[in-house]
């Protein structure tokens, strides 16, 4: 059974990277040749698509990830994140800071990439963390809730943009929804279940963070440092422009050359490099640094992301040789005469594939495909089935998907720690997700 040769791949996985202590990457690259072996690919094949799932991984991130690095550092060397940090603990307090944090994360997430987001506030969350002496995780783990409800559940993120047209979902009505189901999910995976995680995992939340991720600490005298405005500014830069784009795209339907220049502004591409160029002015050249320290800043953003990088290519590797293995194919089949709920097969179908496949993005479009069919006699609402492959998409993230590794590295998790704070969160978030569906489509 396909599956069960994924959950020995992913047992060896855990097998070399905590007991052996193999390094992270390599232990990928050999899981995924062996789950391949396992799943009877052809053996000239297996290579290529080990190459293609680095790639595809890379190709989608390494730009965006290297660009957002360089933003963060110069934002954090400057300053810019210290003051951010101060002016939020001045004015929400201590005791409401969780919330801000909360409140900022979705607003940023409903624009942003959940990679992006995590590169771009990672820094800021630290900061606050430091300045109030709290757990780095205590603030870590609402605003990573946050970004992933809002990667799940909201329109313009890829998955839920893609579904919603092979459901032929309104994607208006899909983001509505969105934001009315994805607040009580961030609450209850956020805040309430930090909670519970810091009573029962307390380990984890003695991490201060991984250090050389976050580049070396710096002390600031606020007085030197950038003013709020500009150091929110330039942090929020890649957020505004393509929150425009976004808006533009529901808004006119109808193609335009302005319309196609907002959208190419609006691109994480771009828009990433627009703002870095911004920020080498704002936090840089504004401030009289000279370029060869700004050069140097950018120089180890980068450098700080090496490893992180190739071990989200190995997990890419991985995702990949499980897709081309045919496990996807395998689970559909499971599914292909049932008389369950539309709401319930499309949240099945979509938590399934993600546990073998790993990427939310890849098991929601799978999903799609699959449902879409069971439809045609349906009376369910589209939009709502849409929120259930989401919710079902983005449950119990481990070590094949990208979101696991960034995390853990981020966060300077053990194995253990990321599969006990991490791991359980995402479960929460799609549970409670698919309850507020079925919650929701009773009145609809």
């Amino acid at each position: 059974m396909p599956i069960l040769i994924v959950a020995i791949g992913v047992l060896i996985l855990l097998f070399l990277i905590m007991k052996v202590k193999l390094n992270t990457f390599v232990s990928l690259v050999v899981v995924s040749f062996l789950v391949a072996i396992g799943l009877g690919m052809e053996l000239n094949k297996i290579v290529l698509s080990i190459e293609a799932g680095i790639g595809g991984q890379l190709g989608h991130l390494a730009l965006v990830f290297g660009l957002g690095a360089m933003l963060g550092k110069l934002v954090s060397d400057a300053g810019g994140g210290y003051r951010i940090a101060i002016t939020l603990i001045n004015t929400c307090g201590r005791k409401r800071i969780q919330f801000a944090v909360v409140v900022s994360s979705f607003i940023i997430g409903i624009a942003l990439f959940f990679e992006v987001g995590l590169v771009l506030l990672i820094p800021i969350i630290y900061a606050i963390a430091k300045e109030l002496k709290v757990p780095f995780l205590y603030l870590g783990i609402p605003m990573a809730a946050a970004l992933n409800v809002t990667h799940g559940f909201l329109p313009p993120h890829p998955a839920p943009t893609a579904i919603s047209l092979a459901y032929e979902a309104n994607i208006g009505q899909v983001l509505l929804l969105g934001i009315i189901i994805g607040i009580p999910t961030t609450i209850v995976a956020g805040p309430l279940f930090n909670k519970f995680a810091m009573k029962v995992f307390p380990n984890a939340y003695k991490r201060s963070g991984n250090l050389t991720a976050l580049g070396p600490r710096k002390e600031f005298k606020l007085g030197d440092t950038p003013g709020f405005g500009i150091s929110v500014l330039t942090s929020l830069f890649p957020v505004i422009f393509m929150a425009i784009a976004t808006v533009m795209s529901l808004l006119f339907r109808e193609e335009s050359k302005i319309k196609e220049m907002v959208e190419f502004i609006g691109m994480p591409g771009t828009a990433m490099l627009i703002s870095l160029l911004l920020a080498i002015y704002t936090m840089g050249y504004a401030r009289k640094i000279p370029m060869a320290d700004i050069g140097d800043s950018l120089s180890k953003s980068i450098a700080q992301i090496a490893m992180m990088l190739l071990i989200i290519g190995g997990g890419g590797a991985f995702k990949q040789v499980l897709v081309d293995g045919g496990v996807g194919d395998y689970v559909a089949s499971l599914f292909q005469d049932t008389n369950l709920s539309p709401l319930l097969v499309a949240w099945m179908i979509a938590a399934l594939l993600r546990l073998c496949l790993g990427s939310a993005t890849v098991a929601a479009l799978t999903t799609a495909g699959l449902v879409a069919p069971l439809m045609v006699a349906s009376t369910v609402n589209p939009a709502l089935i849409v929120l259930a492959t989401g919710a079902g998409s983005v449950i119990f993230c481990h070590v094949n998907d990208a979101g696991f590794w960034m995390v853990k590295e981020y966060f300077g998790l053990s194995m253990k720690e990321t599969f006990q704070t991490w791991s359980l969160l995402t479960t929460v978030l799609s549970v409670t997700g698919l309850a507020c569906v079925l919650l929701l489509g009773m009145f609809l």
